[in-house]
């Protein structure tokens, strides 16, 4: 028997454990969480046997949150309520707008380019109740504009709901060598025109009593490598989500936070995007830190992106529930946390002592072989 096979019978109470939340998550109608949940589990009870135990209460702990949660209740009527979402071109926002046009809400859907596949798709299979508009939500004449149109749309109704969706990943790489121009975009994008957008429509919302639904991560509140700008964007856009929560809830508007986990979108970019960033950080580098890092350490990095473009999950659907059931609940709760691994890597993150932690994730994140040349060379 191989090593690693071995391993995992050395804890079969645990992989039981974990296979007997997955059925049940089965049985309560969540197939893909409960395979998402068997699979991860495994994996690393194989990985870090010494972890098994406390893997198996975290899929017991989530198995139960995820029954006990009362999604279940009914949702207000979504008849004579307008949505405004952003980064609706692909991923989240694209799907939601098709599915709120389906539920009959009155959608308006930011795209970043209003002649892209994205747009002209939800021109073509929408309802005339879905109104594609061109918002680049850092450009602060575009948001005005945005503002003006659907505030003449709405008049004395209000705008029900801001989905504040759209966000850039970046360049996943080692915090120091990633450069602060593409830093400061990505906090830019995900957090500052974030605030700008809520700040320009809050007083239609207020109007309504309505919703502002920001869309975080679970990286926002769990340090992964490689994704120092954007971890830190989300959990400035999670704190200011919360701060914002207990504020507005005296005007009657309530706030909520959704940190998807593993989905496989397109936030990650595409290889030319990836190739032109790199070259920057070659050439902008210091000598020291180029040669500690090496060339080809810097350019395996694409691989890493690569392999990311083609993990997590695919179906959606739990991300949009999340959405919805913030936009349109009774009661709706402030912070929803939709896919198995958000659950349980931010459960990880909470309990498990920071060098198991740390240690888990090492393996996680090892997404390729190649070391900094100045690991090697020690």
């Amino acid at each position: 028997m191989e090593a690693g096979a071995s391993e995992v019978w050395l804890c079969p109470l645990c992989v039981l454990m974990i296979a007997t939340s997955a059925a049940v998550l089965l049985l309560w109608g969540r197939g893909g969480r409960s395979a998402g949940l068997m699979v991860v589990g495994v994996l690393l009870c194989c990985v870090i046997p010494a972890g098994c135990f406390i893997l198996a209460l975290l899929s017991v702990g989530y198995t139960v949150i995820h029954c006990t949660a009362g999604r279940q209740e009914l949702l207000l009527s979504a008849q004579g309520k307008s949505v405004l979402i952003t980064g609706c071109d692909s991923g989240f926002g694209h799907n939601l707008a098709k599915l709120l046009d389906r539920a009959g809400v009155k959608v308006y859907a930011g795209v970043l380019k209003e002649n892209g596949a994205g747009a002209q798709e939800l021109r073509r299979v929408s309802s005339p109740q879905l109104t594609v508009l061109q918002l680049d939500i850092t450009d602060t004449n575009q948001i005005s504009k945005t503002l003006q149109f659907i505030k003449s749309q709405t008049g004395e109704t209000g705008l029900w709901g801001l989905v504040n969706n759209a966000g850039v990943t970046g360049f996943v790489c080692d915090a120091e060598i990633l450069p602060l121009r593409i830093l400061r975009k990505i906090l830019d994008v995900n957090f500052i025109a974030g605030v700008e957008m809520t700040l320009a429509f809050l007083p239609l919302i207020r109007q309504a009593k309505g919703r502002i639904v920001n869309v975080s991560s679970v990286g926002g509140e769990v340090p992964f490598p490689g994704f120092a700008a954007y971890g830190s964007s989300k959990a400035a856009l999670t704190a200011y989500s919360g701060v914002l929560r207990q504020e507005l809830s005296q005007w009657g508007v309530k706030v909520a936070i959704i940190q998807p986990g593993c989905f496989r979108t397109n936030i990650l970019g595409n290889e030319e995007e990836w190739s032109k960033i790199e070259k920057e950080i070659l050439s902008s580098l210091i000598q020291e830190v180029r040669e500690a890092y090496g060339e080809e350490y810097i350019c395996s990095l694409q691989r890493r992106l690569s392999a990311l473009t083609t993990a997590g999950s695919t179906d959606t659907t739990p991300v949009l529930d999340a959405i919805t059931h913030a936009l349109f609940a009774e009661r709706p709760r402030g912070f929803y946390r939709p896919g198995p691994t958000a659950v349980s890597l931010s459960l990880l993150h909470m309990f498990c002592p920071t060098w198991l932690f740390d240690l888990i994730f090492s393996k996680i994140t090892r997404y390729n072989g190649v070391k900094p040349a100045g690991v090697v060379s020690k």
